[in-house]
């Protein structure tokens, strides 16, 4: 891949000669009029620096602090510049934004109109999730919000429609050179468009580092400042981005986003949907894909309980050697996994239906905050005795980790407040959690048993969620 094209506020770029891994924020604050996207944070945290990304799949907020520039391929882009019709008309999220008095610093406002102007084309009305990945200091979010509910029934400005009409036709006829100088040295990078392209060349590259959503690997290059070469970007390999259905089960590509999962999963296993509703913020669950949350292997990833607790499995390649194994299998140490050099998740594979399944996630904040523990709970009960259990838990042990002796107390026993509550101090004989910043260990181990507890008055039908507030 020598040059890199794209539409740009409706204007064909191609890019050329740059580090494949320059995020996108650090590319535009160096082009002149495109200043409006800020840098707050630099992980993808704050929100400050979202541009709207436009495919054949559609549109999405992202942010560009943790976006690198061969993600972009094909793609159009839209900053906050771009928001604005051609001759200056307002949006209507920034005309209600100026109505609704949304803006104080002002610091924040681009990538909350951004974000507003990307819900309101695609008539996303559920805005404290849309809005939950731009922190405002000054104005709060009344405002905001207010200036959101007020946009919704306003007409989609035609500017808005025309970038996937235009985007295949006008990146492939060219446009300006926007790379430094003119520069067209090929980029180290590897774009694979299948993922037999992807086996063949990680292969013979086991060191290389692959970026899918780059939402964790990108923090290794804006805090870290580390070297990644070489590099694969795997957003273009469509076949890892299916979900397939197949009888009683759902094989998932490891390139999925954890927004398209959620979709997905939604009428299936409602409890895991709304755990991913917390799963960061919408720009982050928009690039993370579910393969890099488990090729992470994070004590604390989301992901990997609630797919241990549905007995998932994994499907690993190298090369043309495929292997499936449990998931939980597959995470062995703190940071250490059992895959081999150059080989790479490829998919998961979990059960359809799972109507025991619960997720419970404890974190300081409700919207995108770390967990300190989380615990994913799928029992079956057949005439009220316990025949199956499965419980896994983050953020109590060096890897996502099942409670197996409480599992094996469970089950045989006929599932009443009375077992719960006997069989949940056996959490202590299951897990040794750490202190740290986000809990204590003793806080750890009171809060995962109090979930089991809580798990049998959700299955009760006993109201649980904490959104519910009761006197």
């Amino acid at each position: 891949m020598s040059e890199i094209a794209f539409l740009l506020n409706g204007t064909p770029v191609r890019v050329g000669g740059e580090s494949p891994t320059r995020t996108l924020l650090d590319w535009l604050r160096e082009r002149p009029g495109l200043t409006g996207t800020k840098e707050g944070c630099n992980e993808g945290d704050c929100g400050a620096c979202t541009v709207m990304v436009t495919d054949a799949t559609g549109s999405r907020a992202l942010n560009a602090c943790i976006l690198f520039l061969p993600q972009l391929q094909g793609k159009a882009i839209r900053t906050v510049e771009g928001i604005s019709g051609p001759n200056g008309q307002l949006h209507p999220v920034q005309t209600e934004m100026i109505a609704h008095h949304g803006s104080q610093c002002g610091f924040c406002t681009p990538g909350f109109i951004v974000s507003m102007a990307t819900a309101h084309l695609n008539g996303q009305t559920d805005h404290d999730d849309q809005l939950a990945g731009n922190l405002c200091r000054c104005t709060g979010y009344a405002p905001i919000i207010r200036a959101a509910k007020a946009a919704e029934t306003a007409p989609v400005p035609d500017w808005m429609k025309t970038d996937a009409d235009v985007i295949c036709s006008k990146i492939s006829s060219g446009g300006e050179a926007a790379g430094r100088g003119g520069q067209t040295a090929p980029l180290p990078a590897f774009r694979p468009a299948t993922s037999d392209e992807l086996a063949a060349w990680y292969a013979q590259n086991p060191t290389a580092t692959l970026i899918a959503g780059a939402t964790d690997v990108g923090l290794w290059v804006t805090k870290q400042l580390r070297d990644l070469a070489p590099v694969a970007f795997l957003n273009g390999i469509a076949d890892m981005a299916r979900i397939d259905h197949k009888g009683d089960s759902l094989r998932i590509g490891a390139g999925v986003t954890i927004a398209d999962l959620r979709r997905a999963v939604a009428p299936l296993h409602p409890s895991f949907a709304e755990l991913m509703r917390r799963y960061s913020s919408e720009q982050v669950r928009n690039a993370a894909t579910i393969g890099g949350n488990i090729a992470n292997g994070s004590p604390i990833g989301d992901g990997p309980p609630a797919l241990i607790a549905l007995g998932a499995t994994l499907h690993l390649r190298h090369g043309e050697t495929r292997r499936a194994l449990p998931l939980e299998d597959f995470f062995l140490d703190y940071r250490k996994q059992d895959r081999k050099p150059g080989e790479f998740v490829e998919a998961v594979t979990i059960p359809a239906h799972a109507p025991g399944l619960r997720c419970y996630k404890l974190s300081k904040r409700f919207d995108q905050d770390i967990s300190a523990v989380l615990g994913c709970f799928n029992l079956t009960i057949t005439e009220g005795v316990v025949t199956a259990a499965r419980i896994a838990f983050g953020g109590m042990a060096g890897v996502p980790k099942r409670a197996s002796r409480v599992e094996a107390a469970l089950i045989g026993q006929p599932f009443t407040l009375a077992s719960a509550s006997q069989c949940a101090p056996l959490m202590a004989q299951d897990f040794a959690p750490m202190t740290d910043m986000r809990a204590s260990a003793a806080y750890r181990l009171t809060t995962a048993q109090n979930m089991l507890i809580r798990y049998f008055h959700d299955l009760a039908g006993t109201p649980v969620s904490v959104l519910e507030v009761r006197a």
